[in-house]
């Protein structure tokens, strides 16, 4: 391999050709400031568009200031990364991006949190000479389902354009403009539901400023809290307890769930419950239907659509049903765990409690800025009142939690409430790449064979590579499973599906790195792969801790099909628990 020498603030160093003056650096711990570069290693893929110019630095020799983040380390290079001139550039720079920026600091969603204010702290700045002179760009703010646009706060790092065409291949947003009006926007009008966006909300995850953020539904929460007349359940999902923690100092991978209960219940929920119950409701639905495709396609039933695909993920359901909506037939029919919690809870547990649908307020708390949009779609709703009411995302719990003044490291442990609270290890895992398809593995192998798990660990379902497969032995058959993880690496699943190619009988997909673990709606891990990665080793562990670890055993689930569903995919549970599909592209079209 070439390898390139050079000197940077006086140390030497030598790199492999092709090393970059800010990697270089990195490597000798001198830390350059930037705002637009983004690096995501288990991706391979970096966002380095040299947009900023905040990581400019000085090269002996070259008489501008190139940025280091895309230019490459030459041989007896010299690079001063602090100097006079570097310091001033970066100020002028910076007090350049201010003057177009709103001065709305105060009342911004990301206040506090947010890589522009920071840079400016850093560097210094604190008026901005000749901002009465700038042409400030103006944009009408764009509110989504899911996410608020806010353009004039766009600095164009162009950040949620690597994840969301690099990344995720959605290709909903790109760059346009020149000059002041220069911004990142996506097609049609520039209106995020006439686009091809999925409301994963990656995007969201790496903005630095406030340009980009979620629908926040906690006023709303808060007004339910406050009415008398209704009673406000909530549900939380396995990626939240793995997560929250890390907004209240603990490490990536923290285990919450004690806590987590008691907070939500501090807050004034009336019941606490379990979104892992769903969970373990979707695998009797979803499993069974696996089976029931799984015989009819051996049994030569060419209406039999192989492989089965996941569809507890909205964020991929939405990209499927833009990209794929001559596939719609293809992907279990099975609701969300989300969903299947709000269709229970308003029907079978608003019976057992005595109270009407319509004064049942049901909250959801999760890793995802999809179910935001997933819980306003019209099928998930009787006579206009929805089945899940509110979805918040993790950073929006944490905050309400603040709010409330209430010390999450110092609460006792708490349970959640019967019957909508227990569940088993299988439904823990639901928050990892992986983690369904294995759940699913557990009771369909013993649907299937009649017999007992000897080993109750798929570990060859597991890991964190974006594409890859296993083929697991139910008792002589050779089950073949995909499992991807982002939509860039589902799309590569989809193709083949789409071409007659694939060998798989099931495929997951999740539509965020790493599974729920990632989402959009997660405290900011900022590419880091070892966040990700320790969340689910935590998931792991809660689930090897739990009594039970196979969804057909959860007792409560045994007790909802005797009283209420008869058995899996019985009419009563495909009019509750079931769904279908759209031609996404086709609705748009027709809408815009």
């Amino acid at each position: 391999m070439e390898t390139i020498k050079l000197t940077i603030d006086n140390k030497e160093i030598e790199v492999p050709k092709g090393t970059t003056i800010y990697q270089a650096a990195k490597m000798l711990g001198i830390d350059i400031p930037t705002l637009c570069y983004m690096h995501l290693d288990d991706m391979n893929i970096e966002n380095k568009p040299a947009g900023c110019r905040i990581c400019v630095v000085e090269v002996n020799g070259r008489k501008n200031l190139p940025p280091s983040c895309s230019t490459d380390c030459q041989n007896g290079m010299v690079v001063k990364t602090h100097t006079t001139r570097v310091l001033n550039a970066r100020r002028t720079v910076m007090e350049f991006i201010l003057s177009d920026h709103p001065k709305d600091c105060l009342v911004c969603s990301k206040s506090g949190n947010c890589d522009l204010q920071a840079m400016a702290h850093r560097l210094g700045i604190r008026e901005i000479p000749g901002q009465e002179y700038a042409a400030v760009s103006t944009y009408r703010k764009d509110t989504s389902p899911s996410i608020i646009r806010d353009l004039d706060k766009c600095i164009l790092c162009r950040r949620c354009e690597t994840m969301c065409n690099t990344v995720q291949t959605v290709g909903a947003l790109s760059a346009v403009n020149r000059g002041f009006m220069a911004t990142v926007a996506p097609a049609f009008e520039e209106n995020l539901e006439y686009s091809p966006c999925t409301y994963c909300g990656q995007c969201v995850a790496v903005c630095p400023t406030g340009a980009l953020t979620e629908v926040n539904h906690i006023p709303q929460v808060l007004r339910a809290l406050a009415d008398p007349t209704k009673t406000v359940v909530v549900q939380t999902a396995p990626a939240v307890r793995v997560a929250l923690g890390e907004e209240f100092g603990m490490k990536p991978g923290s285990i919450v769930t004690g806590k987590l209960a008691a907070a939500l219940r501090a807050l004034g929920f009336d019941y606490v419950f379990d979104t892992d119950f769903a969970a373990d409701l979707t695998i009797m639905e979803e499993g069974t239907e696996l089976l029931d495709r799984l015989g009819r396609y051996l049994k030569g039933d060419k209406s039999a659509r192989i492989p089965i695909l996941t569809s507890c993920c909205p964020g991929w359901v939405n990209f499927f049903e833009y990209y794929f909506p001559d596939l719609k037939d293809v992907p279990s029919t099975a609701k969300s765990p989300q969903q299947m919690f709000g269709a229970i809870a308003k029907s079978y547990f608003a019976d057992k409690i005595g109270v009407n649908r319509k004064d049942m307020v049901v909250v959801s708390i999760m890793p995802c800025l999809a179910k935001k949009y997933e819980c306003q779609r019209d099928e998930f709703s009787v006579d206009n009142n929805p089945d899940v009411d509110y979805s918040i995302s993790t950073r929006e719990l944490a905050a309400f939690i603040k709010q409330a003044n209430i010390d999450v490291n110092s609460l006792d442990d708490e349970d959640f409430d019967n019957p909508l609270g227990e569940s088993t290890g299988a439904a823990v895992i639901f928050g990892t790449t992986g983690g369904v398809i294995e759940a699913a593995c557990r009771t369909a192998y013993e649907i299937y064979t009649g017999k007992k798990l000897a080993k109750i660990d798929f570990t060859e379902l597991r890991g964190m590579e974006g594409v890859r497969s296993a083929t697991i032995d139910f008792n002589g058959l050779p089950l073949n499973i995909g499992i991807a993880h982002g939509l860039g690496n589902a799309r590569k699943l989809l193709d083949d599906v789409r071409a007659g190619k694939s060998q798989f009988h099931a495929i997951e997909v999740m539509a965020c790195p790493g599974g729920c673990v990632g989402g959009g709606g997660q405290p900011l891990h900022h590419g880091d792969s070892e966040v990700l990665k320790a969340r689910a080793a935590a998931l792991y562990t809660e689930d090897k801790n739990k009594p039970l670890r196979k969804s057909h055993e959860n007792p409560f689930i045994i007790k909802l099909y005797e009283e209420f569903l008869g058995k899996p995919n019985s009419e009563k549970a495909h009019h509750l628990l079931h769904t279908h599909y759209f031609d996404r592209k086709e609705k748009i079209i027709i809408k815009h």
